[in-house]
């Protein structure tokens, strides 16, 4: 069954995803970072658009949180993202927006007043072979511990989300 967010993908028209947290320092550059990496590894950089942002503006311009990325760093991930606030024109320029939690999911469908944009809206976790609670618990408080539990979540649920994506995709021969 085909689902609201799905298309075909090309190199033409790549399919655009955002992940969105609180402060676009820890979860959502870690799930970009992630997602990047698994798309790279599979020879598909040139059929998806990347992105990641928050929901609030305390962090813009700042890179990835340090914990974040030395725990990324360990697995071999790269966390290229700068801070940036979710805004209404992401609605419009985006296929995906993945929310890590569910007060992150509630201030995106804030912006969307007029509920148009609620079928490409959707959290990280919905994709997670093993969803637990279905929030991407946020690590900024805590040691490193919370730091790596985040990152074999996202790292399960970018999996799962690539393989739904993947035969969308429409490859030239």
């Amino acid at each position: 069954m085909s689902k609201p967010y799905h298309h075909p993908i090309s190199k033409e028209n790549p399919y655009k995803l955002v992940f969105v947290c609180l402060g676009n320092i820890c979860r959502s550059p870690t799930a970009e970072g992630i997602f990047i990496h698994k798309v790279k590894e599979a020879g598909l950089e040139d059929y998806f658009y990347i992105d990641s942002a928050g929901t609030a503006a305390y962090h813009v311009g700042e890179s990835a949180n340090s914990k974040s990325q030395a725990t990324a760093n360990k697995h071999g991930i790269h966390l290229p993202s700068k801070a940036r606030k979710f805004e209404y024109a992401d609605f419009e320029d985006f296929d995906l927006i993945l929310a890590m939690d569910s007060e992150n999911l509630s201030n995106i469908k804030e912006l969307d007043r007029k509920n148009r944009f609620s079928d490409k809206i959707k959290m990280m976790r919905e994709f997670d072979p093993s969803p637990g609670n279905g929030e991407v618990p946020d690590p900024y408080y805590g040691g490193l511990e919370g730091f790596e539990n985040v990152f074999q979540v996202l790292n399960r649920s970018s999996e799962a989300l690539l393989e739904e994506l993947e035969p969308l995709i429409e490859k030239e021969s």
